[in-house]
């Protein structure tokens, strides 16, 4: 697809992790002691929690806390306007897990390497901007994971650009109760402990930014969320074991504060994809209120009490 700043290349981003950034992710979206391979680094299967990537972009290669508003103006894309990043949130995201990362970087390369998929003005509301961004290892050129994710810039559309195709929709069944039904309690602290991954973003940390853009304070990173579910996931259907999962995906569909319980219902369509990966498709609301993650869906290998899970 042709448009205005598509195929455009940001720089290579060189990005690191240490063991004990892979740790504090683990408890940062409420891994649990019975999944320790996830939480202690001796662990004789200790690994990534295979959604850990999504916080890279931000991160970087510093373990020190970053300017998040200096660091999104860097590189603008031409062609088209430039939008303020103050003002973006996420639309969507959806991670392809190609090969096992490993838990730390240490003694190689790794690059985030991202390039424009499209620029849509959607008049008065905003503009999106569609980003395929790959974790490749710089020597080799292998890829790890691929994530495909849009940000949404409100209030800063009207430019005259195209309005874009529709987005493929996944909803759940209608016609039959969820095959699973999961919580996860989020507290007060939930999104200041989940910044120290790397994502600074001061929406999710003091209320002013939220206030000017109509949150009323405080929300949670929508990545919070979409990182909690998977995990959520993961442990009933696929065993809490990171080779389970292939691809991953929700849209950011309304805010989470701090203090929400998010339940997610889940159903298998017992579609297969190349081989053993189930199609699940799910939701995530916040109890008593919206939906917050729409258009969920996973390709999953189903294992253990999650072949026949009814939570």
């Amino acid at each position: 697809m042709s448009g205005p700043g598509v195929g455009f290349e940001y720089p290579p981003q060189q990005v690191t992790w240490l063991q004990r950034d892979a740790l504090l992710f683990a408890n940062s979206i409420g891994v649990t002691p019975e999944e320790l391979h996830f939480l202690y680094e001796l662990h004789p299967n200790f690994a990534v929690f295979p959604t850990y990537p999504i916080i890279l972009p931000f991160k970087g290669a510093t373990q020190e806390v970053i300017d998040f508003y200096a660091s999104q103006k860097a590189t603008p894309i031409p062609g088209v306007p430039k939008f303020d990043p103050s003002r973006a949130v996420d639309g969507q995201r959806r991670m392809t897990f190609l090969k096992p990362l490993p838990t730390s970087s240490e003694g190689r390369r790794f690059e985030i390497r991202s390039k424009v998929l499209g620029v849509y003005d959607k008049g008065k509301p905003g503009t999106v901007v569609d980003v395929q961004s790959d974790l490749v290892d710089a020597q080799s050129g292998e890829v790890y994971n691929r994530v495909v994710g849009s940000a949404f810039y409100i209030g800063q559309g009207g430019w005259g650009g195209p309005k874009g195709p529709a987005s493929e929709n996944f909803p759940p069944p209608k016609d039959r109760k969820p095959d699973a039904v999961v919580e996860h309690q989020t507290n007060l602290g939930s999104a200041l402990l989940y910044r120290l991954n790397g994502d600074y973003n001061p929406l999710h940390a003091t209320p002013e930014p939220g206030k000017k853009m109509g949150f009323g304070g405080v929300i949670l990173h929508g990545l919070y969320s979409w990182n909690s579910t998977a995990h959520e996931l993961l442990k009933v259907f696929g065993g809490s074991n990171p080779a389970n999962i292939r691809e991953y995906q929700a849209r950011f569909a309304s805010p989470v504060r701090p203090g929400d319980k998010l339940v997610t219902r889940a159903w298998r369509t017992g579609t297969k994809v190349d081989g053993d990966w189930e199609e699940i498709r799910f939701e995530t609301q916040i109890e008593g209120g919206k939906v917050c993650l729409s258009n969920g869906r996973a390709l999953i290998k189903v294992v253990g009490s999650g072949a026949s899970a009814k939570l």
